[in-house]
């Protein structure tokens, strides 16, 4: 059990190797993709349609303008698929004709001086027919005339477990209520951005910004006409992505490359500035969720019903996996024989929403939660009682009907995060507190979940990751895979991994840069399966290639890093391979049907209780966070600090998301407040007293028994403070952010009622 109080320096960091990518990026050493310095580059830019949807008649090229001087691509100029290649082919590289969204790029422009693209941009008329009706709402879209899919649903799932509606029938108590969360902006340092190069030799290379260099080297592909052996994939150093940076890099990638090669092969670099860049990529997506919970008098679950619904907005994207795993966290880490989780990813005129931390859960994780509040208020229970009542045991059946061995700390969890936040004492302190003449009031909220590491179901089985390491003649081993580190401590990770198996110092092992014709596809870096998936991998090609230099090489069961060096040299000399791979293998109890949703949904479930103090300022109704405890059970920490980074950098968006980050819209559909100024996210004078809580039980199916840690702690926060204000205020909320204006608005509904 390991606990780090109040900031990182409680942390003890001589115990922990260094991030490999700390000095770079502290010196400003780290050569970013705006960085790369190119002799004869062009620059590019989009242009992007006005209307939330509709047609367009025609473009017009103001003739008082030399347009000889700039290369200009349109749909007619892509030599492939005119499709984004995701899940499906429903969203255009740029669009011909017919279009669902503002923002949708509709032409390239590239000149050598960046300056004249936006006096180029200026001197383009695009003359479009609008829709009639663009629809931005989700129950509209459901019931709406105008249809942008059939009946503008992407997916459609259904999680059932015995039988809800007899249950209700029978029920002693319940509640219901509608739930609201927004969109939330990923927010990442560094702004999108990707050069297109042809190479002497033929091959066009993309270097950029991005999470997943395989699916833009798929997306290049199916666009370019080109074959993989002519594309070449880079990945650049990458300021910060939490999904952002999944699927839209395929569409820049895309855009810079048929530039480069309608320019006869000069440089091209597409890079977005923060409001377009804010405006258009994807973002969180917006949910609303219909619940009902019932339980008995003595306060066990008896149904779970929900209806679960994200914006996904004008395409498809990811929106049917993320919408997977909203619905398999819907109904939490509670056990209940009568579940029924409805979700649906809907059409909307909206940009596409995207990939972002927790992937749908926090979602519905956050309906749930606060409904688990309110059912214990209408019980008259304590909710940390509530919930102590229904967590999952070992020996339980899942809400998915998977049979929970001993890898379930649902439980221990819980009460360490009672114990470490004094959370009893602290509610006895507050109920005092808000008894006298104070101007603020004061609350404590409680949020427990479960979050699953890695692909849903058999999509690992699907991807089929494999990963390669290569021994040199001096000793030296280089990882190659294609995860990449986009500031979460991969590329520290990784290496700690390896040279653990291997028995090395860190300085004798490294991660390649990852680059489509050297590295294999080990699969996306998403879903927190970085470290558990493909660390487990490193740590069996690490043994592999043990194996292989004590069997052929004569290295020793003991041996020295001088040693492994002689011995790869010896190894190498005699002409023999020093390159092993290790492929996925699944768990072989890991059974799941992806139609009815049952079966085991993940190899691993890290488990967490988090717990937030808040107070509430009784005139203007701003609400400051006092203390927060995040407790969770990871099964292994491999680097502990940077675990705790993860964790405390999730907590502080989870913040953001309940309190302060409010996507706006204009009329047309698109993000209307696209500038730090507008958009609202905590700062360090928001971020008070933040206590880690590792539990590590080492049953996770990474090294060492890890799990994954990234999504997990975006999970947590929104339902906590939103209890802990509920509690506070004595009113029921029902959306985020709980910005002041809607608590002053719900004070006054209270005190009217009354």
């Amino acid at each position: 059990m390991a606990s780090f109080p109040g900031s990182p320096c409680a942390v003890d960091n001589t115990a922990q190797p260094k991030r490999v990518d700390g000095l770079s990026k502290i010196f400003g050493t780290a050569v970013y993709v705006d960085d790369i310095v190119l002799s004869d580059v062009i620059y590019a830019a989009t242009l992007r349609t006005a209307c939330a949807g509709g047609i367009v008649e025609e473009v017009v090229f103001d003739p008082a303008l030399d347009w000889s001087e700039f290369i200009i691509v349109t749909a007619k100029d892509i030599p492939g698929v005119n499709a984004v290649k995701l899940l499906e082919n429903d969203q255009p590289v740029l669009v011909d004709r017919v279009f669902r969204h503002a923002g949708e790029a509709l032409a390239l422009l590239a000149h050598p001086e960046p300056d004249m693209l936006k006096k180029a941009l200026s001197h383009i008329r695009v003359h479009e027919v609008p829709l009639a009706h663009p629809i931005f709402d989700i129950d509209e879209a459901l019931c709406a005339e105008t249809q942008i899919t059939p009946d503008n649903i992407y997916t459609d799932y259904l999680l059932e477990k015995g039988d809800v509606d007899k249950a209700f029938e029978e029920v002693e108590c319940f509640i219901d209520g509608c739930f609201v969360t927004p969109s939330q902006e990923q927010l990442y340092i560094e702004p999108q951005g990707m050069i297109a190069i042809l190479q002497d030799d033929g091959v066009l290379r993309i270097d950029g910004s991005m999470q997943c260099p395989y699916y833009v080297l798929d997306a290049l592909e199916q666009c370019t006409g080109l074959n993989k052996d002519q594309l070449r994939v880079v990945q650049t150093t990458t300021g910060g992505a939490f999904g952002g940076k999944e699927d839209y890099p395929s569409i820049i990638a895309c855009h810079a490359a048929l530039l480069a090669l309608k320019s006869g092969g000069l440089p091209v670099k597409l890079i977005y500035e923060r409001g377009e860049d804010m405006r258009v990529t994807p973002k969180r997506h917006p949910s609303r969720t219909v619940l009902r919970l019932g339980a008995n008098r003595a306060g066990e679950l008896q149904f779970i019903d929900m209806d679960f619904a994200i914006d996904g907005g004008a395409y498809r994207t990811l929106s049917p996996v993320v919408l997977s795993r909203g619905v398999i966290h819907a109904a939490g880490p509670y056990r209940c024989d009568n579940i029924r989780i409805r979700g649906r990813a809907v059409a909307t005129n909206h940009p596409p929403f995207g990939a972002f931390r927790g992937f749908g859960a926090p979602q519905s994780i956050f309906a749930l939660e606060v409904g688990m509040d309110r059912l214990a208020a209408k019980l008259d229970m304590d909710p940390a009682e509530l919930r102590r009542k229904n967590l999952l045991r070992s020996g339980d059946i899942s809400p998915t009907g998977d049979l929970l061995q001993e890898d379930c700390f649902a439980q221990d969890i819980l009460e360490e995060a009672l114990q470490v936040s004094q959370y009893y004492e602290r509610q006895r302190e507050f109920r005092s507190w808000n008894t006298e003449n104070h101007s603020t009031v004061r609350g404590i909220g409680l949020a427990t979940f479960a979050h699953g590491a890695g692909f849903t179901g058999n999509g690992e089985l699907y991807l089929a990751s494999r990963v390669l390491l290569q021994a040199h003649a001096n000793g030296q081993v280089e990882i190659l895979c294609s995860n990449t580190e986009m500031g979460q401590g991969a590329a520290t990770t990784l290496v700690q991994i390896a040279a653990e198996a291997l028995q090395l110092p860190m300085r004798m092992v490294r991660l390649a840069q990852t680059d489509t014709t050297r590295v294999p596809n080990s699969g996306p870096t998403v879903a927190s399966r970085t470290c558990m998936v493909v660390g487990e991998l490193i740590e069996k090609a690490a043994k592999l290639l043990l194996q292989k230099l004590m069997h052929e090489g004569g290295l020793a069961e003991i041996y020295t890093s001088e040693e492994f060096a002689e011995a790869c040299l010896r190894m190498l000399e005699s002409k023999k391979d020093l390159l092993v791979t290790a492929s996925y293998q699944p768990p072989s109890n890991m059974l799941w049907d992806e139609k009815k949703f049952a079966g085991r949904a993940y190899a691993s479930y890290a488990w967490a209780a988090y717990i937030a103090e808040v107070e509430i300022d009784k005139l203007t109704c701003e609400t400051r966070i006092l203390n927060f405890t995040a407790a969770q059970e990871i099964g292994h920490a491999v680097h502990p600090q940077i675990v705790q980074g993860q964790i405390e950098g999730g907590v502080v968006q989870g913040i953001g998301y309940a309190l302060y980050e409010n996507v706006l819209w204009n009329d047309v559909g698109v993000m209307a407040n696209d500038r730090l100024a507008n958009y609202i996210i905590p700062t360090t004078a928001d971020i008070r007293p933040l206590q880690v809580v590792l539990m590590e039980k080492g049953l996770g199916a990474g090294p060492k028994g890890a799990k994954g840690v990234g999504e997990l702690p975006m999970d947590g926060p929104a339902p906590a403070i939103v209890n802990a204000i509920q509690q506070a205020m004595k009113v029921k909320i029902d959306q985020i952010p709980a910005m002041p204006e809607m608590l002053m608005k719900l004070t006054c509904t209270e005190r009217d009622s009354q």
